[in-house]
Parts: structure tokens; sequence; C-alpha cells
């Protein structure tokens, strides 16, 4: 097979469509140094930065999702779909792929519709346990689906779809040894537990509400707060730095050494965030955002808590939070059960599996 091969990836929007976009890209590079890449997102989204800060090529298209009210930014929508096409034909055109994969996201959907339009084989990877529209969609005509979770031939043709998981950054798979690193890192008590609250790379404002709301809770069950608030909310919380067991965060650049000292997590349940913490392996109570296409963060989150993995606390429940919380802390034996359980569910090989995937297109 030749070595100059071109790989054309599509994803992004948030952290999780994005990472493992880059993660299947530096796969392929390793066993092809002289591919050429090429991504392709949304203008205005945070892949416009990202991507090229690890090293590749983007082209930005004018795309956006559907809001689920009427709003203004609706009536833009066929417009921005009809010059994304065109200009996901134009890229397609140009750069003439070998193989088209989409990590979800906005410009994924014109992207791999014109692809599959011109004949370039085309692979998509479905991180959530209930697909959006434009994977369903895409879906149809894709030659290869890579899947998290079981029970998806609901949405796609069985024959397309291989069971792989999600790719993961590559240091969580040593956490277990990082334990005193990411203690001496974080400058904490090595006496108290340490509680580590994720609200994804922009922040939760439920989630953080819900900890400003404990934060003397906290303080009387003695734990210590690593809280990474996002950059929406950074300016609001950072004043609670000042407590000796509150650290605030608007991100957390060495996150296998935040999963390393923690001993529970409170978290969002986007699939890149489920796939880590299946394979950090520390007790989680999920608190999915319900303001996401199809409420797939609950539906992630279930499909662990159903398995005895993880707690599953929805938005709407959150005033049993302290009660959820103080039970889980006294009892050690229930972490050791959330911890082995939510571990056997970790699939780290995926990027590895998606990428013989990709090879088995290109040949």
């Amino acid at each position: 097979m030749k070595q100059s091969i071109n790989i054309l990836i599509s994803g992004g929007g948030t952290g999780g469509h994005i990472y493992p976009a880059i993660a299947i890209a530096n796969e392929i590079k390793l066993r092809y140094p002289e591919a050429n890449f090429l991504f392709v997102g949304a203008k205005d989204k945070m892949e416009m930065e990202k991507v090229p800060q690890a090293g590749y090529k983007i082209k930005g298209l004018w795309i956006s999702g559907i809001q689920r009210k009427l709003t203004i930014d609706n009536l833009s929508f066929p417009f921005k779909l009809m010059s994304s096409l065109r200009e996901a034909k134009r890229i397609i055109k140009e750069f003439k792929p070998d193989v088209a994969i989409g990590t979800g996201g906005f410009a994924s959907g014109p992207t791999l519709i014109m692809a599959n339009k011109k004949g370039f084989p085309t692979l998509i990877q479905e991180q959530n346990s209930f697909p959006g529209i434009t994977n369903k969609l895409l879906g149809k005509k894709a030659h290869k689906i890579c899947v998290a979770y079981d029970n998806l031939e609901r949405f796609f043709p069985v024959e397309k779809i291989v069971k792989t998981g999600n790719p993961v950054r590559q240091d969580l798979l040593t956490i277990d040894t990082k334990r005193k690193e990411g203690k001496e890192f974080f400058k904490l008590d090595k006496t108290k537990k340490t509680v580590l609250i994720l609200g994804g790379s922009l922040g939760a404002r439920k989630i953080n509400q819900l900890v400003e709301n404990n934060l003397n809770f906290f303080k009387s069950k003695e734990v210590q707060i690593v809280w990474q608030c996002g950059k929406f909310y950074f300016d609001e919380y950072k004043k609670y730095n000042e407590l000796d067991n509150v650290q605030v965060h608007q991100f957390l650049n060495r996150m296998d050494l935040a999963y390393a000292a923690s001993d529970i997590i409170i978290s969002r349940a986007g699939a890149s965030s489920v796939s880590e913490l299946c394979i950090v392996g520390k007790p989680v109570i999920f608190i999915p955002s319900p303001n996401v296409a199809e409420d797939h963060q609950t539906k992630n989150a279930k499909s662990i808590a159903d398995k005895e993995g993880a707690i599953l606390l929805k938005e709407t429940e959150l005033e049993t939070f302290s009660s959820v919380f103080k039970e889980l802390i006294k009892d050690d034996k229930r972490q050791q059960q959330l911890s082995k359980n939510i571990k056997e569910l970790a699939l780290p090989s995926a990027t590895i599996d998606i990428v013989n995937e990709v090879e088995k297109l290109l040949k």
C-alpha cells in the first residue's frame, strides 16, 4: 500500500469530538509517517484552535446545529448547509482523500455526505449510546461504523458495525502509577480524600452551582476539591481558591494527574468522559446534561449505572446530592465495587481498533 495516503477527518464543536479525531490521526501517523492529513471543522468552534495545536491543518465550514427552539439562527441553517456542502465538495475534490473519517459535530455531516457522494470510503465513529441525527443519516452510506456501546443495530446496518470503544488519551492508561505524582502536582493533602469535579471544557452551570452550594458540606466531610469549572465560569468562581480545601481551575491540562490524584469523581456524561472514566476506574457520580441532542448524556450514564458501574444523578434530583454523597464517602466497600464494575466496561485499545478498520478501507 502506498505510504503517502490522504486522510480527511471531520469532527468538532466540543472536546468530545475533537480529541478522538486527533487520537485517530496520531495513530494513523504512527503507522504511516508520510500520510497527509486534513481536518474539516466548523468556523468559530474550538477545533479551529485545538487541531492546529496538535500539529494538523484544518479548514472551516460555515455550519452550526439546529436549535431546539425557534431562533433566528435556525432561519439561516439552510443557507449554512448549502454553503458547507459546496465548500466540502471543493475540499474533497482538491484533497482526494483515500478515506474520510467523521467523529461527530456539525462539520462532519456535509463533509461525509460529499465524500460518500464522490465515492470515497468513509468511516464514522459513533461515540454515544444513542446516535444523533447526523450520524443516523451518515450511517446509511458509510462503509464502516465504529461504536462504543451495544445494541446500536437499532440505528445502523448491523453488517457495518464494529464495537471498538471511544479513543482516549493514551496517558490515562498508566494512571495507576501516577497517584503520588498527581497529589504533588496539585499540592494536595495526602491525608484527605480528593473529589474531582468535571463539567466539560466549557463548564456546566448546574454542576458549578451545586458545588458552590455545598462547599461547607464538603468541608464538613473533610474532603478536598479539585474543581474544573470551565472557561465560561472561571471569573465567577475563582474567588473560592482562597479556601484551604478548594482548587478552582478553568481547564485541567494534566487530566491524567487529576484522575490519578482523585478518590471520587463528579462528572458530566459526554461520550469521551464516560470512556475515560471507565479506564480510570474511580467511583463516579454522573450528572448528565439534559440540554443535548436526544438526551444522549443521560443514556450514556444510564448504560454504566445499569451495570452498577456508577451513580446516576439527574439535574432534577440534585436536592438529594448531599445524602447520596454522604452515603458514598463513608462506604469504602461501595466505592471499591463501583471502581471494579466501571473498569470492567473499559475498552482501552479503541484507537488501535478503529485505525485497524481504517486500514481495511485503505486496502
